[in-house]
């Protein structure tokens, strides 16, 4: 489960010319960013989002095992999926095989 933020954090910056702002140490140490991490932004309805990769793929994990439920493993139903779509190719194969053996049989 994600780490809750301390949700009254606040601090101001400025705006550099070069577009750069200094996000302030406890803001940074409140959100796990580390030196050379990967940041994503997001603009939405004019709300500039900061957040760590980190942060989003624990985000995304943690939505998909609410969807999905703690119990359900995707990992396991896409595995039965392939070997299931291996069953089917290997009965084709199997069948096409026959009919040449068949074809051959007739023919000779």
């Amino acid at each position: 489960m994600r780490q809750r933020v301390n949700p009254r954090l606040q601090a101001k910056a400025v705006l550099s010319p070069n577009g750069r702002i200094v996000i302030p140490a406890a803001i940074r140490k409140e959100l796990g960013f580390e030196v050379g991490g990967m940041l994503l932004m997001e603009v939405e309805n004019g709300v500039l989002r900061v957040e760590s990769f980190d942060a989003r793929l624990a985000r995304f994990q943690d939505e998909l095992i609410e969807l999905a439920g703690p119990e359900r493993m995707v990992s396991d139903e896409l595995i039965a999926g392939r070997r299931a779509e291996a069953w089917r190719e290997q009965v084709e194969a199997d069948r096409e095989h026959q009919t040449r053996l068949e074809q051959k049989r007739k023919a000779g």
